[in-house]
């Protein structure tokens, strides 16, 4: 009986072998022993500055990148630099501006200003020239102990309009879809671009002017994101209504005014107004950015368990609330922070914007090629709001002999969204003898741009942002 058994067993191998043999020759499967499984890779938190996220200092801050990591630089720049005559453009500041940052590896955001308290330029010089009338007074509200004088033009004049709209326009021919802005705040209006003029509210721009500028913008921008002060729905009395515009916000008070409060005067606040804009403008964070500046008062001293202004906002709930990718802090980047603040500040930073990680990896060697099966997932709480490149890389150990472009997506991956699929199968004879392994990496386009690093163990971590996702063993 026994020897009968055994028999028994010998056929079914056969028979199973036959059949395999015969799928082989009729549908070019091939099978491996001891390919790839898919299996669950560990996570390692992501870089704090990856690209397009995180803390951004001023433009050229000195040792600002000894004091905290950071991607981006902000700068503010004055319209009267930029439009030196009716329809005549001067881009030098803009262009070097640009190009400073650009050669430390990391973008720009900036915003355009025609009045900001203290500085008498900003309004281009010719419509001065032509009579459009310009209303000086004091600012009582500004950071300092000492009214500002602020220079407000008439923004209703048909003259001071069309200097807008044309201005918008030129603006994005020029510079829309340049790799080295990362973010525009649209700026123009108001008190450092701020749209408002308190508590001189009467001179700021009417919602026809803002609607105007709105418009230009829409025309101009196609791909890069920019990003307006204040939420508005269609019930706002002050704002022209952006819920349904391609734009971001940028909270400029931002764990000052951030949370919703029970007082009916802050009802301004960032939130208070996100809500009364509606649903539109609540989820907007999903396909368009939110930035902003932390309150200057509380630069710093935001990160420490406890902050000595009584007025600061629990800062884990402004970022999981608003979603925010990116705020101006300059006060982590003026000095060498205390160790207790520099690492509560490195843990709360990194939860802002997007972190990927690759959950599980499968590579497979067969007669067609080689199958890549990836999930990724978003552990931040924004997506990514630029379709980068995804490539793949085929590696001899540390040494990257090929790079293949892929039609995986990267933006709209959502927080708490189960993981995405990224497949492909790379054909056997573009396959380099000598590869070994095979690696994943999110392109930055600037030139000498920082990396985009992905969530995962550093002994997976090549250069450049490549990660290291299977091996390729040859049979």
């Amino acid at each position: 009986m026994r020897v009968r058994y055994i028999i028994s067993q010998i056929r079914n191998i056969v028979f199973g072998l036959r059949f395999l043999l015969t799928l082989q020759i009729f549908f070019g499967v091939t099978f491996i022993v001891g390919a790839d499984k898919a299996s669950e890779l560990k996570y390692v938190p992501a870089p704090i500055d990856n690209p397009l996220k995180g803390l951004v200092p001023y433009a050229g801050q000195e040792n600002a990148a000894s004091y905290f990591p950071h991607s981006m630089e902000f700068s503010y720049l004055a319209l009267s630099d930029l439009v030196v005559s009716e329809g005549l453009y001067d881009w030098e500041r803009l262009e070097k501006l640009l190009q400073d940052i650009a050669s430390r590896g990391r973008q720009a955001v900036f915003r355009i200003w025609m009045e900001y308290p203290g500085r008498a330029k900003g309004i281009p010089a010719y419509l001065e020239k032509q009579g459009v009338r310009i209303t000086e007074w004091s600012d009582p509200h500004t950071s300092s102990s000492k009214a500002k004088k602020c220079r407000t033009p008439d923004y209703e004049d048909p003259r001071t309009r069309q200097m807008l709209h044309d201005f918008i326009l030129e603006l994005g021919r020029k510079y829309d879809g340049d790799v080295r802005i990362g973010f525009i705040t649209a700026g123009l209006l108001g008190s450092w671009g701020e749209w408002h003029t308190h508590p001189r509210t009467e001179l700021m721009a009417s919602k026809e002017v803002q609607a105007e500028v709105m418009d230009a913008y829409e025309s101009a921008f196609k791909s890069t994101r920019v990003l307006f002060r204040y939420p508005a729905g269609p019930k706002s009395i002050q704002y022209a209504a952006n819920d349904d515009r391609p734009f971001g916000y940028h909270d400029d008070s931002f764990a000052w005014s951030t949370l919703e409060t029970d007082k009916s005067e802050e009802n301004w606040f960032f939130i208070p107004l996100l809500n009364a804009a509606g649903p539109q403008a609540i989820h907007k964070w999903k396909k368009y950015p939110i930035g902003g500046e932390i309150r200057p008062e509380l630069w710093g001293q935001i990160f420490d368990s406890k902050p000595k202004l009584k007025r600061a906002q629990d800062f884990s709930l402004c970022v999981s609330q608003t979603h925010v990718s990116w705020l101006m802090d300059s006060g982590m980047f003026q000095s060498k922070s205390l160790p207790e603040r520099l690492r509560r500040a490195k843990l709360q930073v990194g939860r802002m914007g997007y972190e990927f990680y690759i959950k599980t990896a499968r590579s497979e060697l067969g007669e067609a090629g080689l199958k890549v099966k990836l999930k990724v997932e978003n552990r931040g709480v924004a997506p990514f709001y630029y379709d980068w490149q995804v490539e793949l890389g085929l590696f001899a150990k540390d040494r990257r002999l090929k790079v293949l472009a892929t039609d995986w997506k990267v933006t709209q991956l959502l927080p708490k969204d189960p993981p995405r699929s990224w497949d492909t199968l790379v054909p056997r004879a573009i396959i380099p003898e000598s590869a070994t392994d095979v690696a994943v990496r999110i392109v930055n386009p600037l030139p000498r741009g920082r990396p985009l690093v992905f969530a995962n163990a550093l002994s997976r971590r090549l250069e450049k942002g490549w990660l290291r996702v299977g091996t390729i063993t040859k049979r």
